[in-house]
């Protein structure tokens, strides 16, 4: 199928692709079909990407995984909050969380508190609030991508 995108134009995506969220995302509960898109553009080493919607082409949030920006992210999780992903295992499981870039790129931050869950194998997912103080709604990010953007550029010179 083709889908028609705000930020990328026209987008090819096989039906198989389709990442379902039951219950919608937070703030968005219409919002139940999104792709994942990464930005061929940029650097190898950018592990940005985009929660692109298939019924609403204004709509796509940013998104990494956690480890990337904390590498000790391992949240406790009520079994029962997982129902909407179906059978899966560890490995079938993918982790997201939103990036908010405000006109001030040093402001950036993501939110650790509400991650997105994707069950990779059967292309379901959910979006679940955290009962952990620990993870904030507005983890700073900037100085950390910066640096690993370094030391990147600085192994591909050697």
């Amino acid at each position: 199928m083709n889908l028609e995108t705000k930020l990328f134009g026209t987008v090819g995506v096989s039906e198989e692709k389709k990442i379902h969220f039951p219950g919608g995302i937070i703030g968005f509960p219409d919002l139940k079909d999104f792709i994942l898109i990464h930005d061929e553009e940029v650097e190898e080493n950018n592990k940005i990407s985009w929660m692109q919607s298939v019924q609403e082409p204004a709509f796509a949030l940013p998104v990494i995984n956690p480890l990337i920006v904390k590498p000790i992210y391992n949240p406790m999780v009520d079994d029962k909050l997982l129902k909407p992903l179906g059978e899966w295992t560890d490995d079938d499981l993918l982790v997201l969380v939103t990036i908010t870039v405000p006109s001030d790129l040093t402001k950036m931050t993501v939110n650790l508190k509400a991650p997105m869950l994707i069950n990779s194998k059967e292309r379901k997912a959910c979006q679940i609030i955290l009962e952990e103080e620990e993870y904030p709604v507005k983890y700073p990010i900037y100085d950390i991508l910066k640096a690993a953007k370094e030391i990147a550029e600085k192994e591909q010179g050697h």
